[in-house]
């Protein structure tokens, strides 16, 4: 049985930072609240939209209703979510160079979004965001669901973020933290982060190494 390949998607393989924090500040700014820094909001996604937004609003007596705020964002998210996004620097190359390995893609992003998102960049490639029957990340459940899937009984993963490690760890797969997303080293150092590249080129060879260790 071949090994497959998971990915997360913000930070992993698209560059999706601006367009969150377009979002996000559109949302604040409609109740009311302060915008937020580009510094800011990568310390605040990884974990759900509603976590990104609970964190930026700016947490005092006075704050407007979260699930308002959620719903604004969402809703202008979906409809702006690909004015600066992109795959980052070599992501479709590696992508291509890895084609033999069964693949999907696993967010924490909403799931219409991150369909929306795969079917421009990634088409073909299995996707699954965030939705009602099935746990977030860091659970494994949607790790479990991808592979069942995609039809594979092991797995690598590859993401950006404490999040990610955390998701590897609790689904039993080994990790790849790719260092060009929304954490920096020291962070998914202390995490327990083992696997690391610079490069979507790094990227493909340590797949491969791990792969034909499994």
């Amino acid at each position: 049985m071949k090994t497959g390949i998971l990915f997360d998607l913000d930070g992993t393989l698209l560059d999706t930072l601006e367009d969150l924090l377009a979002a996000t500040n559109v949302a604040l700014k409609q109740f009311g609240c302060p915008e937020r820094t580009l510094a800011e909001l990568r310390t605040f996604v990884g974990n759900g939209a509603r976590n990104q937004i609970r964190l930026s609003l700016p947490g005092k007596a006075d704050d407007p209703d979260l699930d308002e705020v959620l719903a604004f964002y969402k809703e202008y998210y979906s409809g702006h979510c690909q004015n600066k996004t992109a795959p980052y620097p070599g992501v479709l190359e590696a992508l291509a160079e890895l084609s033999e390995y069964p693949m999907a893609i696993v967010s924490n992003k909403p799931d219409a979004a991150v369909k929306k998102l795969c079917e421009q960049y990634f088409p073909g490639i299995y996707a699954l965001g965030e939705a009602a029957d099935c746990p977030r990340k860091p659970a494994p459940d949607m790790v479990y669901k991808a592979m069942k899937e995609i039809g594979v009984e092991k797995c690598i993963y590859v993401g950006d973020s404490e999040v990610d490690i955390r998701t590897a760890k609790n689904a039993g797969v080994p990790c790849i933290s790719v260092l060009w997303g929304f954490r920096d080293r020291d962070v998914l150092e202390g995490e327990g982060g083992q696997h690391f590249c610079q490069t979507a080129g790094e990227l493909v060879a340590l797949i491969r190494e791990l792969s034909h260790g499994q």
